[in-house]
């Protein structure tokens, strides 16, 4: 049987923090992005193909920050970044700084495939996605008013982050998208897509795209998928930390991503979070913000989908 756990992004996510309206609006989405997983899975697809249909149900959607929904830059543009990788052989692929391409998780699934290279940045990456002929969308497609309106606020200053400043920013919260899957060979793959912080500035990447930071899939340990303050998350080396205390400590999967998130992350005051799933059908939720938009299908069939820590 296989396993699904996917995530929304996480941060202050509260039942104040959340409109009223708005909170079965973002359970309508990740249970859509569960069935998109599910639909490939129970017809014995790879985990790798699961990974790629949930993310981009997550990026189509435009309360989330990955694709149509991805948050403005300093310059009043969009910026994605995204990276997959199957646990079966250590392939990965990966984009940053990429400018309309509709499903960034699919392009990431390209370079992967087809270019002999793990990631593409910028200019060159939009080149490539061009030559590879990758769905392409206008700037006006990935226009949220929301997203626009944070920008609004803080586009003439140096404020950057999607967290600190609640009083600037309604909503504090690390919006990545991200899905990790074990289908019914066992095999593992993860996924990360993401519109990084409102605001940046100098071709900012953070750790979605990079394997081991925010991504890391690996058959004999765990998948994960990772969403919080990306430039601690790559300091931390928090995706791959899970994997290595799981294969050399023989820490179980919860064990290792607590010690991570609870641990290691927040001692560097990194908030955030992770999904994980390892090849024995075991799935984990771990995070040190207040909620974080999260669903699974488990090693049973069950279905489960929650936002707030207390869920």
């Amino acid at each position: 049987m296989y396993t699904i756990a996917i995530h929304g992004g996480a941060g202050a996510v509260t039942r104040q923090t959340i409109a009223a309206d708005d909170d079965p609006k973002f359970r309508a989405g990740l249970k859509a992005a569960l069935q998109a997983a599910s639909n490939i899975l129970k017809h014995d697809g790879s985990a790798l193909d699961a990974v790629e249909a949930a993310v981009k149900c997550l990026e189509d959607n435009p309360l989330f920050n990955a694709g149509k929904g991805a948050v403005y830059t300093k310059k009043g543009v969009h910026e994605l970044d995204a990276a997959i990788m199957d646990g079966k052989n250590l392939q990965a692929g990966a984009i940053a700084g990429v400018r309309n391409v509709k499903n960034p998780v699919s392009f990431a699934k390209v370079v992967m495939e087809k270019s002999g290279h793990v990631l593409l940045s910028g200019k060159g990456a939009n080149d490539y996605a061009l030559k590879m002929k990758i769905e392409m969308e206008s700037d006006d497609y990935f226009y949220t008013k929301q997203r626009y309106d944070q920008w609004l606020q803080v586009r003439h200053t140096d404020f950057y982050h999607l967290d600190h400043i609640v009083e600037e920013i309604p909503e504090r919260k690390f919006g990545t998208v991200g899905a990790v899957v074990m289908d019914n060979s066992g095999s593992l793959a993860a996924a990360t897509s993401t519109g990084g912080m409102i605001n940046k500035q100098f071709g900012r990447i953070g750790d979605s795209p990079l394997i081991g930071a925010g991504t890391y899939a690996n058959n004999q340990t765990c998948a994960i998928s990772c969403t919080g303050h990306g430039e601690l998350f790559i300091r931390a080396v928090a995706a791959y930390d899970v994997s290595c205390l799981m294969e050399y400590k023989n820490l179980s999967l919860h064990e290792a991503m607590q010690k991570v998130v609870n641990e290691k992350l927040k001692n560097m005051h990194a908030e955030g979070g992770m999904i994980g799933a390892d090849a024995k059908g075991n799935l984990s939720f771990v995070f040190n913000a207040q909620g974080m938009h999260r669903g699974s299908i488990d090693a049973k069939g069950v279905e489960y989908v929650a936002l707030y820590g207390d869920e």
